[in-house]
């Protein structure tokens, strides 16, 4: 929670802070106190309501203290282990709510469906304790977000599984992870010059879990000044947790800068691209790469950057298979971090239902000087822009897993060096693949390896075995001349197949 905190805190708070108290809600809800009926189609009809009324921008109002709390006073509010709902009954999920305040400001309705109704979560300052900070007043402030709890680890002990709060930001962990990438409910105007917009989160239905079903289904309301959309979250937590998502968007104007499934992490350095960083670990990241399965069944892996200046890369497909940030390398003395712990970190791994049809996954790579920002953004752009008035769904997989359930057979890349090549100038690049189809070549086998480049001149490319891992090592020389920007392409094959991804970068100076 930490470094998303301090990310947070670098945007503009007018964007991200919810509206005002219930109020907010669709007209069919507000007008139903208390209890209401509620099926598969309620959260869609109060979007598209919401969707056709002037969009209200949010309210933050918190009384005394609480308006204006720092970071560790914030964290100083705890939600009680002993009052998580569904605790009593020993069901297989808890779920603990997030108090507002600090960034959270914003009241998110949250409401309990069972047996087809749904009931408001009442908020009572009776559920948190208030350590070095006043306590709040009995008054109904709601809550911020939620989080929810499940014996993941251990049959004996709820650990926290995954979290929605702030903005429509959310995460997840599989079995033995610890936080890392985040993913949104939507994004609008990415690295745009005029200015990102960031959807809310405005209502949560949770729907009670059932005894013995290690599964729990949540259902989020958003808006922003684009557009409303109603999600639906199927959650499975294990070794890898999913969520099936169900998502439909109705935009109130044009929109030609969405991003679908987006996912926000950070890369400050690794072997590849070090230089300039005077640290004492060899690499400090969530994700080093952006994995891609293309419709056309080609599977690419683009090693990340952490930029001079902004970079936007496009990576145009119909139908897309697949495409996640990925960390790759999950031993310790990759990043001999004992309290980062970034070999624990999840990779995310966005698997489209159903035809997307044509458009782009963007990559966007924002230049960092530390690890406390998230800088690296990828997510799904459609060609066509969505209208004013229309209705978008978008069905997909999310898997919060150590490594995307991808074909074995292909070779995979698991590390990628980079320093000074032989001559002034030039850089050497070393790539390692392994696995699948490179584990069981024949001994006189002679791989075809193709090294192309932009920009400059690639000399002396060559493969060779590595007897250390099994697998290949592909080695190069780039000689930039005076290019800035450079974007390289290596393959490995065998005949006409591919014996490993397809793996690419962008060189920058």
């Amino acid at each position: 929670m930490n470094r998303r905190n301090a990310l947070l805190a670098t945007l503009s708070l007018s964007t991200i802070f919810l509206a005002e108290e219930t109020a907010h809600l669709s007209e069919a809800h507000a007008a139903a106190p208390g209890e209401m009926p509620f099926d598969a189609g309620t959260v869609r009809e109060a979007a598209r309501a919401l969707a056709n009324a002037p969009y209200k921008a949010p309210g933050e109002s918190l009384p005394g203290p609480l308006s204006d709390l720092s970071y560790d006073q914030y964290r100083n509010i705890r939600f009680r282990p002993d009052q998580a709902r569904w605790r009593p009954e020993g069901l297989p999920f808890q779920m603990q709510m997030f108090h507002r305040g600090f960034l959270y400001k914003p009241r998110v309705e949250m409401f309990e469906v069972s047996e087809g109704i749904a009931r408001p979560i009442p908020y009572s300052p009776d559920l948190f304790n208030f350590q070095d900070v006043p306590r709040a007043p009995n008054e109904d402030l709601g809550f911020a977000g939620f989080r929810l709890h499940g014996p993941i680890n251990r049959l004996d002990y709820y650990d926290e599984i995954c979290a929605f709060l702030g903005a429509s930001y959310f995460r997840a962990l599989g079995k033995g992870q610890i936080y890392g990438l985040s993913a949104r409910g939507l994004a609008l105007n990415t690295a745009d010059a005029k200015g990102e917009e960031f959807p809310l989160f405005r209502s949560f239905w949770v729907e009670k879990p059932r005894e013995g079903v290690n599964a729990i289904t949540v259902h989020a309301l958003l808006d922003s000044p684009s557009c409303a959309a109603a999600f639906r979250f199927a959650i499975r937590p294990g070794v890898t947790t999913v969520f099936d998502v169900e998502s439909t968007v109705f935009p109130r104007t044009d929109i030609t800068t969405v991003g679908v499934a987006p996912l926000t992490s950070m890369f400050w350095f690794s072997p590849l691209n070090s230089t300039g960083r005077d640290d004492w670990r060899p690499a400090v990241h969530d994700s080093d790469g952006l994995l891609m399965l293309t419709g056309r069944g080609e599977r690419i892996w683009r090693s990340l950057n952490n930029p001079r200046d902004l970079q936007i890369s496009v990576f145009g497909d119909v139908n897309p298979r697949g495409f996640g940030l990925m960390q790759r390398r999950r031993d310790f003395h990759s990043y001999e971090d004992l309290e980062a712990r970034y070999e624990k970190r999840p990779s995310l791994w966005i698997e489209p239902i159903g035809d997307w049809g044509e458009g782009a996954v963007h990559l966007i790579e924002i230049p960092t000087n530390s690890e406390i920002h998230d800088n690296t953004v990828a997510f799904w752009r459609p060609k066509d822009p969505l209208k004013a008035k229309g209705e978008y769904r978008y069905t997909f997989r999310m898997h919060w897993c150590s490594e995307a359930p991808v074909d074995p057979a292909i070779g995979r890349i698991t590390s990628a060096r980079s320093g000074a090549g032989p001559q002034q100038g030039t850089r050497y690049v070393v790539l390692d693949a392994e696995g699948g189809a490179l584990r069981d070549l024949p001994a006189d086998a002679t791989p075809r390896l193709l090294v192309t480049s932009s920009q400059g001149e690639i000399r002396n490319p060559v493969a060779y075995r590595n007897p250390e891992t099994n697998g290949w090592r592909i080695a190069f020389e780039l000689a930039p001349g005076d290019a800035r920007s450079i974007e390289l392409r290596a393959e490995l094959k065998g005949g006409p197949a591919a014996l490993a991804e397809t793996w690419l970068y962008r060189w920058t100076a």
